[in-house]
Formats: C-alpha cells, structure tokens, sequence
C-alpha cells in the first residue's frame, strides 16, 4: 500500500455560514482523520484550522473529490445528519466508466456488506447485505467508455464504485474494484460530488451547491 501522501492546496471553501461550511475535497485527502499519526492530515483537521468548532457531517472516500459538509455546532451536525440518514439531501456524482451501459439510465439495486478478508474492500452480499440503490443516467462519452450522472438513493460505502463495478462498469482510476484496464486508464479516481441540494440547518432555506468536474 501506497504511503498517504495528500495534496497541499489551501482548502477550497464553497461555502461559510454561521451554521455550515461546504467545501471542494480534493481526491486523495482523507475526509476525516484515519488511523495513525501519518493520517491525521485530513479535509476536518485543515478546516479546524480556520473553524475550530467545525464537526463531520458526512464522509467523501479519499480518491473522491467534490462537495464535503461540515457543521459548525452540534445542533446543525444534528439536523443535517438526519437529513443526510433520512435522504433529504440531494446528491449527483459525475463517474467515468469502463464502456456504456445498456440501458443508457437504469437503477442498480444490489445489497452490499464488507468483505471482511479483503478489507477495506466491499461485497455484494445478497444474504446479509444491507439495501443498496445507485440511479445512473449516462451523459456522455470518452475514449474508454462513459460519461455518467449518478444519484446514490443509500449510503453505503464504497457503493458507487462497487455498484458500477458490479454490472461490468467500474469506475476508470478504481484501485479497488477496477480491472487493470480501467485502473490504468486514468491517473485517479475519476468519481467527483458535483452537486448537493440540502435544507439549512437553522433557516429552513433550501440550497444548492455545486462542483465542476475537474477531470
């Protein structure tokens, strides 16, 4: 394994309210701090650096860039969490994949559960894995396969990557769950948040963010 090695920008801040921050994770930048000294650079520890109160919210995989919120007191953790666990929040993810998938939109519906042996990896568990569905809607094309929009309705880890994978599509840069021809077709991870439709947690305003893709 690779030792962790992030990038150095400055944090790109999207968004600073009283209540809120949103921010452009870069990939390879671990969203919280991981295990050992070594990985307690992370998109929360740079930010307390500027908001010493801020707190997680929610969680992007290190190689995935794009939107990240964070809150800026217990009681707003608290109401966008819930959002977050009830669906309410809006999410879209741009993916390049290995091919085109037919149909070119669909809904992936495959139950996922960790591979213990194989950590961190995950599995598709149709005995006792939880319920998982990924909408994707294809939008383009490049020269290995597909551009797509998608619109996780759970929360799982890993889903995107593994559900794209599942159905003989992963993701171009997946050092996980790409075969070697689509793990050598891009440089990274090519999965990035673009865009987030959340409820504020303290005015009740409904917002909307966004991320151009950077790849």
């Amino acid at each position: 394994m690779n030792a962790y090695a992030p990038p150095q920008a400055k944090v790109c801040y999207i968004h600073v309210d009283a209540d809120l921050i949103v921010i452009d994770k870069p990939a390879e930048l671990l969203s919280v701090p991981g295990r050992g000294l070594d990985k307690a650079d992370c998109a929360l520890s740079r930010i307390q650096t500027d908001y010493p109160e801020a707190l997680t919210v929610h969680r992007l995989d290190m190689s995935t860039s794009g939107l990240l919120v964070f809150a800026r007191s217990k009681t707003s953790q608290r109401r966008l969490s819930i959002q977050f666990e009830k669906g309410v929040i809006g999410k879209i993810y741009m993916a390049d994949v290995w091919g085109h998938p037919v149909p070119l939109t669909g809904l992936i519906d495959l139950p996922l559960g960790q591979d213990w042996p194989n950590r961190p990896r995950q599995k598709i568990d149709h005995d006792a894995g939880k319920p998982s569905q990924t909408e994707y809607v294809t939008i383009g094309a490049h020269a290995q396969g597909a551009r797509l929009g998608l619109t996780p309705l759970t929360g799982r880890t890993h889903q995107l990557r593994l559900h794209l994978a599942a159905i003989g599509h992963p993701i171009l840069g997946d050092d996980l769950y790409a075969h070697p021809e689509a793990l050598a077709a891009a440089p990274r991870l090519h999965l990035h948040a673009t865009r987030l439709d959340l409820i504020h947690p303290v005015s009740n305003e409904r917002l909307a963010f966004e991320s151009p893709c950077p790849f």
